[in-house]
């Protein structure tokens, strides 16, 4: 999930539609009420933050520094004037980027992409058991074949993948996926994704990997 923070609301609009377009889950804050949230909100619903975007915020309401003290994701900051005194000014208060508007949606997931390629291992992936599982948006390799999933299900199985060794809720796995704000889909939705997922990964691999127990979650197994 992508969060943009700024206080005019035909900015956040329109970065929530264009997140939607190219299927990525997004939310929205004015800078006030982005702070209670930050503060309040639980570390569950933090981790499902891939990136936050810094609009027009003032600097009292919105601290990148305070903010890294909760959350490891990238922040970017979306500066309205090209400036070099502006840009030092956006780094120095903890920002990972700075990205002049306009900017294509997509050039701003790449920027994360990269950010986070650069904060992870070199190897930018997890194997358990006959699975090699890529945090990068990347198939999963089964026996060292690729096997191509919808979209939907590999970032299921990079969340668990991220999660290797812990059981996860149904909560957590919507959270991540769809965002936590999303209200027109029904948190069961993540039963139907797991089970198809499985079949395919039962299939490939001649077990299921995928340990399940009512009320406690999911976890991967080798």
């Amino acid at each position: 999930m992508i969060v943009i923070v700024d206080e005019r609301d035909l900015v956040k609009e329109g970065y929530n539609s264009l997140f939607g377009r190219e299927g990525v889950a997004s939310a929205s804050f004015g800078p006030s009420e982005f702070g209670e949230w930050v503060e309040s909100a639980a570390d569950d619903d933090l981790s499902a933050v891939n990136a936050f975007l810094i609009g027009q915020c003032p600097d009292e309401l919105v601290s990148p520094k305070k903010l890294r003290n909760r959350s490891d994701a990238p922040i970017i900051a979306l500066a309205d004037q090209n400036s070099l005194e502006n840009t030092l000014k956006l780094f120095d208060s903890g920002v990972d980027d700075v990205v002049r508007k306009p900017v294509h949606i997509r050039e701003i997931l790449a920027r994360i992409s990269a950010i986070r390629r650069r904060a992870a291992e070199m190897d930018r992936s997890t194997t358990i058991g006959g699975m090699r599982i890529f945090s990068d948006g990347r198939d999963p390799e089964i026996a060292g074949e690729p096997m191509p999933l919808p979209r939907r299900e590999r970032r299921i199985l990079e969340y668990l993948a991220s999660n290797n060794g812990r059981r996860v809720t149904k909560t957590q796995v919507f959270n991540a996926i769809y965002g936590i704000f999303d209200d027109e889909v029904e948190e069961n939705v993540v039963e139907s994704h797991i089970s198809k997922l499985r079949k395919k990964l039962r299939d490939r691999l001649g077990h299921d990997p995928i340990d399940s127990k009512r009320f406690l979650g999911y976890r991967l197994v080798g």
